[in-house]
């Protein structure tokens, strides 16, 4: 480490982010000049804070120097068998990474994702409207959960029976970023924890159920993107098996846990800013704004990590090869050099990219169109059924510095609901 300051808050530690993203903290960092270092555990090991929307862009711009193949992609370091063993396109540079996304990219063209909205809407429409019959509940469990899981496996073709085993076992992939203990043998594991993503036995049963379904497909193909992973050639070559599973597993994570923080946030935003939500009702024209909005301040993936692939400089502070570079989109996302009064909620912004879709590059946010589709018709229905909310007690947030998830939120439903016209 070259003699730059070292960060007092160590970034690494779940607890810090219980009560949702430490804005204080993240203002600290980019407010000192160039980079900190963060240690951890071993002496000399740690890694270096990017805070800044532009250096978060800069590292994102550039895997060649920054690498996602190279090291994890996450704070903690993995063996190198380890690193094999989990890898999808998320841990790949190009141009393992290009070849891998060619093959999912027209599933997420928008001409294909505008063909869920009516799905995204009716689903909304009813889990609304029951949240209001009874009053409130658990936003999370009622709301925020179903509708990503559902959309994304809808487009991967897994059975509507299947769902609610898929929202347990992302659950408890979540719960693998944190210091939470979780039991090694779950789902009839006997893989070793740490040759498996997240640290979680529920990646092995994802690996497991996508198996099966992959081997249905191969033999009834249906119109879904697990009928086009197992088909598909790219370059003449089928995706292996691990590439096949572990690309199951990843849609099936960053399709579902990314949005349901979102969503899950949402109510937060609307009960502490009532009077933005009022004006967007009032101007329809602000949802696109409003929408960008939801996710800069919601900031559901709170870091992804880089590893140097050389020595190289950023924002004045010499990184060596080797060393841990880790992006933080809650940083970059309230950073006073890039938005104007950052932590006021403003659905009127200039129009510009924020980090909360990843800071551009190759590892862009694949399913941002499907993002903003779910959390815009969501809205759309909060607003036309004039629902307000409550929150009837502190909300639960996931134990984890990856992810800024809420794992309970119970509301009670306010103001003058009715069913939509």
């Amino acid at each position: 480490m070259t003699n730059q300051p070292v960060f007092e808050t160590d970034l690494n530690d779940p607890h810090l982010f219980d009560d949702g993203i430490p804005h204080e903290v993240f203002s600290n960092m980019r407010s000192t000049s160039g980079l900190v270092w963060n240690p951890i555990g071993e002496e000399g090991d740690g890694f270096w804070c990017v805070g800044r929307f532009e250096d978060v862009a800069e590292v994102s711009r550039h895997p060649e120097i920054y690498s996602s193949g190279v090291g994890h992609i996450q704070i903690y370091t993995i063996d190198e068998d380890a690193l094999e063993a989990r890898a999808s396109m998320i841990d790949m540079d190009p141009p393992a990474h290009t070849r891998l996304r060619r093959l999912v990219n027209p599933g997420f063209i928008p001409r294909n994702i505008r063909d869920y909205e009516p799905i995204v809407r009716e689903r909304a429409s009813k889990l609304l409207d029951d949240l209001i019959k009874d009053g409130g509940g658990d936003w999370v469990d009622r709301v925020a959960k179903p509708i990503p899981i559902g959309i994304i496996c809808d487009m991967l073709g897994v059975p509507e029976e299947d769902r609610n085993y898929m929202i347990e076992l992302t659950d408890h992939l979540v719960a693998g970023t944190s210091a939470k203990p979780l039991d090694p043998n779950a789902y009839g594991n006997t893989i070793p924890l740490r040759l498996l993503p997240f640290n979680s036995p529920a990646a092995f049963a994802l690996s497991e159920y996508a198996r099966e379904l992959g081997e249905k497909r191969r033999v009834d193909p249906k119109d879904d993107v697990v009928s086009k992973l197992v088909h598909t050639e790219i370059d003449g070559e089928k995706l292996t098996d691990a590439e096949y599973t572990n690309f199951f597993r990843l849609l099936i994570f960053a399709g579902n846990e990314t949005t349901r923080s979102a969503m899950s946030n949402l109510v937060l935003q609307i009960v502490q800013f009532p009077e933005v939500f009022e004006n967007l009702k009032q101007n329809p024209d602000l949802m696109e704004g409003a929408v960008e909005e939801i996710v800069r301040y919601a900031s559901p993936i709170l870091y992804f990590r880089r590893t140097a692939t050389q020595d190289t400089e950023l924002s004045g502070t010499k990184i060596k090869k080797g060393e841990k570079v880790v992006m933080w989109y809650a940083g970059a996302n309230f950073d006073e050099g890039r938005f104007d009064d950052p932590l006021s909620y403003n659905i009127d912004r200039p129009k510009q990219p924020h980090a909360g879709y990843g800071g551009g590059g190759v590892h862009t946010c694949l399913g941002a169109g499907l993002a903003r589709i779910e959390l815009r018709v969501l809205l759309e229905e909060i607003l036309k059924r004039n629902m307000g909310f409550e929150i009837k007690e502190k909300p639960e947030y996931v134990h984890s510095n990856f992810v800024n998830g809420i794992e309970h939120l119970h509301v009670t439903v306010t103001g003058t609901p009715g069913a939509s016209k």
